[in-house]
C-alpha cells in the first residue's frame, strides 16, 4: 500500500451536503478534501426535486410549524449564491423556475385563504387571479385556487456539476473501506478498497447519507444511530405538448402536500413530471406497477381536465437517511453530531444544506482546526492516481424500461 497521505480534513460523501462543506471549508482556508464511492449527488441529491422553499408547504394545515420556521430563511441564502453574491458560487447552475405555486380545490381553499392571507404569509406567497394562471391551470375547468411561491427550484445536476467544476482538485472517487483510529492519536487512517491507496486524516466529516451507517460501524461509535424513511417517487413523461413545464404542491389535508410535481426536460424533447409528496410516502412498499396505477388515478382525480393516455411512467424508491429519531418522527433540522475529530452530519433537506455546514464550522472552531493551511498536501501523488468523481445520472435517465 502506498505510504501515506496525510490531509487535515476528509469528507466521506459527494452529496450536496459534502460538496457545500467542501467549498465552504475550502474559501475559509481549511485543508480539505472529499471522497465519493461513486457519482457525485449519486443517491438522496440526485434524487431531489430540486425544491429550495422555506417552510410554507410545512405550514399547509394552517399554521406556522417548527420545520417551517427553521428554515424561513433558506430561499434567500440559496438566490444570494445563485446571483454570485452569496457564501457558495452558484452562478453556473440552472434555474429550473423561478416560482413554485400552491393550488387547491375550492373546499379546502376556502378553510386556509385567511391564513394565507395573513402578516406572517404575505411576504412569501400571493394569491392569483384567474387572468394569472399559469399552465396547466390556466383552462376553464380548473376549479380552485393558485398561489405563486417566490421560492426557486433548481436543476440539482447543474448544482453539482457546478460545485464539482470549481473543486475538482479536491474531489476524488473512492470507496471507503475501513475507517480506524491510529493508536495512540487523535488521527484517523482510511483505507480505499480496490486500490492500494491509504490516507491519514485528522478529521473526518462524515457526509454520505445512508452510507454515513457503515463508516460509522467501522469506527466502533455507537451514535448518532440512524434512521431511513422510504420513498417511491412515480414519474411520467410525454411531449411538452402533453406535459407542461410545472413545479406545483397541491395542498392536501395535512401539513405533506398531497402531491409536489417537478418538471425536467429531457434530451429527446420530452418532459418529466416528478411526483413527491403524500403519492410517494404512501407508496412505499407497492410494486412499480402498482405505484403507477395509484398515480395515474391520483393525477386524474387531482387534474380530471388533463389527458395522461399518452404517457410513460415509472416509479424511484429511494431512502431518505436521516438521524434517528425517538418516535421515528421526521427531523425539523439539519443534525450535526461530533465524537472527538469524527463529525457526522445530515442536511435533512436539500434547502437546509447551508445550515448544517454552519454547524460544522462551528464544531472545527471549537476543535481548533488549522487554517489557511495548503490547499493540497506535499504528497499529493498518493491521491491524484484517484480517479476524479464525475456528477450522477438522474433518476428518469437510469429508467430501462417505461410502462404504458
Amino acid at each position: 500500500m502506498a505510504n501515506n497521505t496525510v490531509i487535515d480534513i476528509a469528507i466521506i460523501g459527494g452529496g450536496i451536503a459534502g460538496l457545500w462543506t467542501l467549498a465552504r471549508l475550502r474559501q475559509a482556508g481549511y485543508q480539505a478534501l472529499l471522497f465519493e464511492a461513486d457519482r457525485l449527488g449519486g443517491v438522496q441529491s440526485g434524487a431531489s426535486q430540486g425544491i429550495i422553499h422555506g417552510g410554507t408547504k410545512y405550514a399547509l394545515t394552517g399554521k406556522l410549524t417548527h420545520s417551517a420556521q427553521s428554515i424561513q430563511k433558506m430561499p434567500q441564502r440559496w438566490k444570494a449564491c445563485l446571483d454570485g453574491k452569496g457564501e457558495v458560487d452558484l452562478r453556473q447552475a440552472k434555474k429550473l423556475s423561478k416560482h413554485q405555486y400552491l393550488w387547491s380545490n375550492k373546499s379546502l381553499a376556502s378553510k386556509i385563504t385567511g391564513f394565507f392571507a395573513s402578516k406572517v404569509m404575505t411576504s412569501r406567497m400571493q394569491h392569483l387571479s384567474m387572468k394569472d394562471y399559469v399552465a396547466p391551470f390556466n383552462q376553464t375547468e380548473f376549479n380552485g385556487e393558485l398561489y405563486q411561491l417566490d421560492e426557486p427550484v433548481l436543476d440539482i445536476q447543474s448544482v453539482i456539476e457546478t460545485l464539482r467544476e470549481q473543486f475538482s482538485d479536491c474531489i476524488y472517487e473512492g470507496h471507503v473501506e475501513e475507517i480506524t483510529q491510529k493508536k495512540n492519536t487523535s488521527s484517523y487512517q482510511i483505507i480505499f478498497s480496490n486500490q492500494k491507496i491509504v490516507l491519514t486524516a485528522h478529521t473526518m466529516i462524515l457526509t454520505a447519507g445512508s452510507g454515513n451507517e457503515n463508516l460509522l460501524n467501522s469506527l466502533h461509535l455507537e451514535q448518532p444511530k440512524m434512521q431511513r424513511r422510504p420513498l417511491l417517487m412515480p414519474m411520467l413523461k410525454a411531449k411538452e405538448n402533453i406535459l407542461p413545464k410545472m413545479y406545483a404542491h397541491c395542498l392536501g389535508a395535512s401539513a405533506l402536500p398531497k402531491m409536489t410535481i417537478t418538471a425536467h426536460q429531457l434530451s429527446d424533447e420530452q418532459v418529466v413530471w416528478y411526483l413527491g409528496g403524500e403519492i410517494a410516502e404512501q407508496g412505499v412498499g407497492r410494486s412499480t406497477e402498482k405505484q403507477v396505477q395509484c398515480a395515474k388515478k391520483e393525477l386524474q382525480s387531482l387534474m380530471p381536465w388533463m389527458d395522461f393516455s399518452l404517457c410513460q411512467w415509472s416509479a424511484l424508491a429511494i431512502d431518505r437517511a436521516e438521524p434517528e429519531m425517538s418516535d421515528g418522527s421526521r427531523p425539523v433540522e439539519p443534525a450535526i453530531f461530533r465524537c472527538n475529530q469524527v463529525i457526522t452530519a445530515w442536511p435533512v433537506k436539500l434547502a437546509m444544506a447551508p445550515i448544517m455546514v454552519d454547524k460544522i464550522i462551528e464544531e472545527l472552531e471549537l476543535l481548533g482546526i488549522e487554517k489557511n493551511s495548503p490547499t493540497l498536501p506535499q504528497d499529493i501523488q498518493t491521491v491524484d492516481s484517484m480517479s476524479p468523481a464525475q456528477t450522477t445520472l438522474l433518476p428518469w435517465e437510469k429508467v430501462q424500461h417505461w410502462l404504458r
